[in-house]
């Protein structure tokens, strides 16, 4: 069965900043870009277009905001993931809660924590060597932390670590003009 996701990709010199550091980290990994994840992994209850419906009628009527990328932290002991924080999340987390409904409803396996993942390692001590690296890197980071969200992407799994673009959601405004 097929897992689907709502993003936000971070095309800025922060996201650049992450895909570059990853890269060093954990070369194996397969690219991803940098973004901040609305709607983890998950089923649909229903078809894609029905989930496009419920995402149109949402986001359609959240405006724009900005978040600020904060702290690097891990999920350590949970899962080896090493991440930036989302500072003054409250406006995802509203979103989140009010997208995981009908069709995109999930019981989700962890609490929804607004981030930015900069990598996923296979166990605890790489990642905690990981961690040590990204944290003394990003205090060195000197551009923008500050990320606009007006528009997301909903993505599906084709195989493991590698997502297709479906479809573009502006929030604000409606897919299809009626």
């Amino acid at each position: 069965m097929p897992r689907y996701a709502l993003v936000a990709y971070v095309r800025s010199a922060a996201g650049e900043f992450v895909e570059n550091l990853r890269r060093e980290l954990h070369p194996d990994l397969p690219h991803l870009a940098a973004h901040l994840t609305i709607l983890p992994p998950r089923p649909l209850q229903g078809s894609e277009s029905s989930a496009l419906e419920v995402l149109e009628r949402i986001c359609g009527a959240e405006e724009p905001f900005e978040v600020n990328l904060g702290c690097v932290e891990t999920f350590i002991p949970v899962t080896p993931t090493v991440y930036i924080r989302v500072e003054g999340a409250s406006r995802m987390s509203s979103l989140h809660s009010r997208l995981n409904t009908e069709v995109l409803a999930f019981r989700e396996e962890w609490p929804y924590i607004p981030h930015l993942t900069i990598v996923k390692m296979t166990s605890e001590q790489p990642a905690q060597s990981a961690f040590q690296i990204a944290r003394q890197r990003w205090e060195q980071y000197s551009g923008s932390r500050r990320i606009l969200l007006e528009g997301l992407t909903f993505v599906r799994e084709d195989a493991q670590n590698c997502w297709i673009d479906l479809a573009p959601i502006p929030l604000g405004r409606r897919l299809v003009s009626r």
